[in-house]
């Protein structure tokens, strides 16, 4: 039970004050009733699911026993419906919420496509640096012992390195739109080489301000090639953009709502005579707030954040866009090893950031708009745990 840090009471929707922060776009207020949730109850009983397993699949062996390895041996929902399409070269659209396996949608069957065809080149365009990492470090794991190569292409890393590696072909490639760009500019990547393409969260990237990069990316592939594209949330603007490249697309969705049933949403109203980070640090002190994402507007915001909040004695980091790449790959390195309790981030950590044991989200400044809004608390309650989220009102 929290303690009264934050008064959870009915909130008076009618008395807040106009805040020009709450606008993304014209019309775009988000209700804070949105933000109040109940986490629900699963019982260990029962589903009606599937019993499928992954050896119910034509996988390699090798494939299985790396997923067995990782305690992984019956597939998600999106896992399941995805597969199979995958597996026989459809083009497929996957939408499900953050955390429910859709890496592993694309990435599993992918592996199978190479260890039959070695000569396949696969590329998988990501909106954030992190998101690129993440599919990495997925890849790897489900395919440790294979001779099956990936290169990373992401900005703010030695642009050298990456030159060298793409010269060496190997199988995935997986980029943001940006450093792609500029690599084909460069005349180091040939996209006529990649028969099979990956859009990964492209709404993200629509709001991100890829979508005319996404839009030559994708004019300079083949003709013939399987496309997939995964999201939690499909808007009608990406939607125009995957209907223009793909080709009678399957369309998978396991997505019920909005928000994970493992995630209690909340709000913070301030006290009386209470500062904003005063009411973040008496929450911060309780015993229950363990592993906390805190996320911020500003590049600068986050970062004098984390600083006043180190000064307090809080073991915290902060990441951001203006951030090196060494500097964000340390700050989730620290937070992930639990050296650092506290990360403060930007949205550039609201998408691909999987870390274990997150067990609070604290939105100190509202998102922009309400698919940040999902996809910041799916930090949280990832899996079967719970997870708690608040947001300062």
């Amino acid at each position: 039970m929290y303690k009264n840090s934050y008064r959870p009471s009915r909130p008076s929707y009618g008395q807040s004050r106009f805040n020009p922060r709450r606008f993304s776009q014209p019309g775009g207020l988000i209700d804070t009733q949105k933000y109040i949730k109940k986490a629900v109850e699963k019982l260990e009983v029962v589903s009606d699911e599937s019993t499928c397993v992954f050896a119910d699949f034509s996988l390699p062996a090798k494939v299985l026993s790396n997923l067995t390895a990782r305690g992984y041996t019956k597939p998600t929902p999106i896992q399941e419906k995805a597969i199979p399409s995958v597996l026989e070269g459809k083009d497929v659209i996957g939408i499900a919420n953050t955390g429910t396996g859709k890496t592993g949608a694309f990435l599993i069957p992918l592996i199978d496509k190479i260890m039959k065809n070695q000569a396949e080149r696969i590329i998988v365009m990501v909106p954030t640096r992190e998101l690129g990492q993440q599919i990495q470090a997925e890849l790897r794991q489900f395919a440790v012992g294979m001779p099956i190569f990936s290169t990373l292409c992401i900005g703010g890393a030695n642009i050298q390195n990456q030159i060298y590696q793409l010269r060496r072909q190997p199988h995935f490639v997986i980029g943001t739109p940006g450093r792609l760009k500029d690599l084909i500019e460069r005349k180091i990547l040939n996209m006529q080489q990649f028969h099979t393409v990956i859009l990964d969260e492209a709404d993200r990237m629509v709001d991100m301000g890829f979508i005319q990069d996404i839009t030559y990316l994708l004019s300079l592939l083949p003709q013939e090639r399987q496309s997939l594209c995964f999201s939690a949330t499909i808007s009608a603007q990406v939607n125009t953009i995957i209907q223009s490249f793909l080709k009678n697309p399957i369309t998978v969705s396991v997505r019920s709502q909005d928000t994970s049933e493992n995630v209690e949403q909340n709000i913070v109203r301030l006290e009386p005579g209470k500062s904003k980070i005063q009411t973040l640090e008496k929450l911060l002190e309780q015993e229950s707030f363990k592993k906390v994402l805190i996320f911020g507007r500003t590049k600068r915001g986050v970062e004098q954040l984390a600083t006043h909040l180190h000064i307090k004695g809080f073991r915290a980091a902060a990441i951001h866009g203006d951030k090196t790449q060494q500097k964000r790959e340390q700050a989730i390195r620290l937070f992930k090893d639990e050296v650092v309790d506290i990360l403060v981030a930007t949205d550039v950590a609201a998408r691909g950031l999987d870390i274990s044991g997150i067990t609070h989200v604290i939105n100190y400044d509202e998102p922009a708009t309400y698919d940040d809004y999902i996809h910041r608390i799916g930090r949280t309650g990832r899996g079967n745990q719970k997870g708690h989220a608040l947001t300062f009102v």
